[in-house]
């Protein structure tokens, strides 16, 4: 039993908005949901399949940090730059002018 959703049902499901509860409001900017959604897109058209939406899972799979540095403070200051933390998970440059990255939690 698979339910395709559109850009904006993934925004209301984090966002709380049409019904949906507001427990995940805080966990994505909305430039974060955006890239988020386009990486999942990006991911079903890889692997040739569909993607299951469960925003519990992606809200524990998945975190935004305001910039590398938080990342590093996170995780105990182990990588040296992006480009290092691309060797341990899936990063998404959240991009839009801002430094924001959203990384797959290891």
């Amino acid at each position: 039993m698979k339910h395709e959703i559109s850009r904006d049902e993934f925004f209301d499901a984090f966002i709380g908005r049409n019904g949906w509860s507001d427990t995940y409001s805080n966990n994505f900017s909305y430039e974060g949901l955006d890239a988020l959604f386009e990486y999942l897109e990006e991911l079903e058209d890889s692997i040739g399949e569909s993607i299951d939406f469960d925003r519990v899972a992606i809200a524990c799979d998945f975190s935004e940090y305001e910039c590398f540095e938080r990342i590093n403070e996170a995780y105990g200051d182990r990588f040296e730059s992006i480009e290092d933390l691309h060797d341990y998970t899936t990063v998404i440059e959240v991009g839009h002018d801002t430094d924001r990255i959203i990384i797959q939690q290891f």
